[in-house]
């Protein structure tokens, strides 16, 4: 593989990335075909195990409180890329607040995924979630 393909893979990679978090915080449900593979497989305390993009979506949907935003921020994404799948991890700290509040509720918690190149792009076809800490205000 080239250098100039590796490059151009990590930054769509990590474009994914920013395209999850704010798949999340904007709720584009109709969305997630372009974050995840069809076949996607997403592991963590609060769903389980939750296996194709629909179940996926239906369970985010289930999530939503009413009048409840969300802010993602990922970091420390690292992304080993083998021709056509790429393992990544990352920190993602994830603020719950109400309009014109400070959150009341935040985050810690690390993702191990795995993406792969599709006709449309890179997609999450796995993910793992781990929270690392929460706090209340």
């Amino acid at each position: 593989m080239s250098t100039d393909t590796l490059i151009a893979d990590r930054i769509e990679i990590a474009d994914l990335f920013a395209r999850f978090a704010r798949l999340l915080d904007e709720r584009r449900w109709e969305d997630a075909d372009t974050v995840f593979a069809d076949d996607v497989a997403v592991h963590s305390p609060r769903g389980g195990e939750l296996r194709g993009i629909d179940k996926v979506v239906s369970f985010m949907r289930q999530g939503e409180v009413e009048g409840q935003h969300a802010q993602h921020t990922t970091t420390d994404l690292l992304v080993d890329v083998d021709g056509d799948q790429a393992a990544t991890s990352a920190n993602s700290i994830v603020y719950y607040y109400r309009d014109g509040q400070a959150p009341h509720f935040t985050g810690g918690l690390r993702q191990y995924s795995t993406a792969v190149r599709t006709p449309a792009g890179w997609r999450i076809r796995e993910v793992r979630i781990t929270p690392a800490w929460t706090r209340e205000s």
